[in-house]
């Protein structure tokens, strides 16, 4: 249910990185990699289920939206994520 914004203490800006402030052009992530980098968290930071889930739901819009300035790559298994990376100059 909506709530007004008066009930809240204080309000933020919805900013998100760009992909290149968040990326290393050489590196490869997972969805819950970047997940936990759009959270400034460590790459391998352990989180319960729950919150992984909350953050996957950041992260997902964040990789469509960021598409045409990623690359993907086929995870080594099928019962595994697929890998994303910043798109280089040479990639585009």
């Amino acid at each position: 249910m909506p709530r007004p914004k008066s009930a809240f203490d204080e309000l933020y800006p919805c900013d998100f990185y760009e992909p290149d402030e968040l990326l290393e052009p050489d590196q490869m992530y997972t969805v819950y990699e970047i997940a936990r980098l759009l959270q400034e968290l460590d790459t391998d930071a352990e989180l319960e289920p729950e919150t992984e889930s909350v953050l996957l739901d950041w992260a997902i819009p964040w990789v469509v939206d960021n598409a045409a300035d990623l690359v993907v790559a086929e995870p080594d298994r099928d019962d595994e994520p697929g890998y994303y990376g910043l798109k280089t100059d040479d990639e585009r």
